[in-house]
């Protein structure tokens, strides 16, 4: 029995096009997110059976935007929630190399754990509850198709648990805004990669 995973990083927002560090921040989604968001909805359009969304604003609108015009409704689920960058929130990849230079060295380039500074401690901490969250969903949904909603940092650590990647990984691929990463699962939860960072609805 396959099950059909849709991982959906969230439209757009203001932060996004700074390039700073939104984390746990609850940043709204910018005008051009939701148009992002409905685009993304025509696109999944009929193609889900239940809708997963961090509690965050950003990925939970995108997520409503999502289910209109349909009767599912989406759950939130705390653990979907993007990595908490600690010290890093707010701030933009050039303030973190000036203000923390040895810790952003660090974070790029370790292989096991993926240092922090404060906040979530390190992509690894991320990698393992994003992971364990989604193989809870998929276990209590076999066989059915789900969107999860939640934020390019924790999609691409959730990737490294899943597919038991070096935590480096992290910093070699980027997801779009409104990127779909499918991913199947068979009987024993073994996933499989079908598309990354589809953005071909934009």
């Amino acid at each position: 029995m396959k099950t059909t995973l849709y991982l959906v990083r969230h439209g757009e927002t203001k932060w996004n096009t700074e390039g700073r560090f939104q984390g746990c921040i609850d940043i709204e989604l910018s005008d051009n997110g939701f148009n992002q968001a409905r685009k993304l909805k025509d696109r999944l359009k009929e193609s889900f059976d239940y809708v997963y969304t961090s509690p965050l604003s950003r990925a939970k609108k995108t997520a409503d935007t999502i289910c209109e015009d349909t009767t599912i409704k989406p759950v939130e689920e705390f653990n979907l929630r993007e990595i908490n960058f600690g010290d890093w929130e707010g701030l933009t990849i050039s303030e973190i190399k000036e203000t923390y230079s040895e810790e952003f060295l660090r974070w790029r380039q370790d292989e096991l754990i993926g240092p922090i500074c404060g906040g979530e401690q390190s992509i690894k901490a991320a990698s393992d509850r994003a992971q364990k969250a989604i193989l809870k969903i998929v276990e209590e949904h076999k066989g059915s198709r789900i969107v999860i909603v939640a934020h390019g940092g924790i999609i691409k650590a959730a990737l490294i648990g899943l597919f038991e990647w070096k935590m480096n990984m992290y910093h070699k691929f980027n997801l779009g805004n409104t990127s779909i990463n499918e991913i199947t699962f068979n009987d024993k939860l073994e996933p499989r990669m079908v598309s990354i960072n589809d953005l071909h609805h934009l």
